[in-house]
């Protein structure tokens, strides 16, 4: 690791590392979302992976890293739905424990999931500062061994692998974009792009209702993710450290969109391509159908982050 950032190296160490762990999803296309939008797109579906997620990637990055001692007293983490899955299946694939702090208003089918992977769930109030004491209780209790959801390098490097298979398989694209929440899959998408594409430009995608990564790129200081208003539920946190200074050196920019346009793509998604989408995977659409001049004609990528939806309570009729 080369100034605390990953080295190109890293970055295929981590896709050789759980290659045989992770699915390598497709990229669909679909003609009819490319005349509505008037680009070229390919939907990279991580909606297929593993726990319905691209954070299966990082977790499993994360998990295989560790030495075995490291794994004795099992893993931790804090998460309100998808990297709590990601870990928990990571850690039944191990065989060993898995602590999932996550708050009580977390979707029902992401609180499935983890119980159903095995992990002992600890619920916190919907606050950092509650999951983050509910965790250090638990760390204290157990000694197992923490993984945060973004602001760890292995996490980090094991996101950027569903670049990685993009760039493999199309070597002219001209935009990739990604949601961002913590940042873990926009900073490891940025580094793919850096070495594997550089003539790609990277774009994070975040409602306009949770727009700290947006105020936070461009003013050049982490703002806190305070009362945001959004659908996208898997957005709702603020960038790292380490996720911030990967991003302001890698990224070309931070778009936002309006919840009406996310909802309208989520719908899109669904009718057009009759796959199954969560609300924080519709972000980049929205971002296109917001920006059609920007990307007119033009091949974008769009990471489709997850597929966990709790299907009660759907945002369109």
């Amino acid at each position: 690791m080369k100034n605390n950032f990953l080295s190109k190296d890293d970055l295929i160490q981590a896709r050789e590392r759980i290659k045989n762990q992770v699915k390598k999803t497709p990229v669909l296309t679909s003609s009819s979302i490319n005349e509505i939008t008037g680009a070229n797109i390919f939907f990279k579906c991580e909606n297929f992976q593993k726990v319905g997620a691209f954070k299966f990637r990082g977790a499993s990055n994360a998990v295989l890293s560790l030495k075995e001692n490291e794994l004795r007293n099992g893993i931790a983490t804090h998460s309100s739905g998808n990297h709590a899955a990601a870990i928990s299946l990571a850690a039944k694939l191990k065989n060993i424990p898995a602590y999932i702090v996550m708050p009580h208003t977390a979707p029902e089918i992401k609180k499935k999931a983890v119980a159903n992977y095995g992990a002992k769930i600890i619920f916190s109030e919907p606050t950092l500062k509650s999951r983050e004491e509910k965790l250090n209780e638990v760390i204290a209790e157990t000694n197992a061994n923490f993984i945060h959801p973004f602001d760890n390098y292995d996490v980090i490097a094991g996101q950027s692998t569903a670049s990685q298979e993009i760039f493999e398989e199309f070597n002219d694209i001209d935009f990739i974009i990604t949601p961002v929440g913590g940042g873990g899959l926009l900073s490891g998408t940025s580094l793919s792009t850096k070495y594997f594409s550089p003539k790609t430009k990277v774009i994070g995608a975040e409602p306009k209702g949770a727009d700290d990564a947006f105020r936070s790129f461009y003013d050049k200081k982490i703002y806190p993710s305070v009362n945001p208003k959004t659908i996208c539920d898997g957005l709702l946190t603020q960038l790292s450290e380490k996720t911030f200074n990967i991003i302001i050196n890698n990224v070309d920019e931070i778009l936002t969109a309006e919840e009406e346009t996310i909802i309208e793509s989520m719908k899109l998604i669904w009718e057009r391509m009759k796959i199954i989408i969560e609300p924080s995977s519709a972000v980049a659409l929205a971002i296109v159908k917001e920006n059609q001049e920007k990307f007119l004609n033009k091949n974008v990528a769009i990471i489709l982050t997850g597929g966990n939806v709790d299907l009660t309570n759907l945002p369109f009729k």
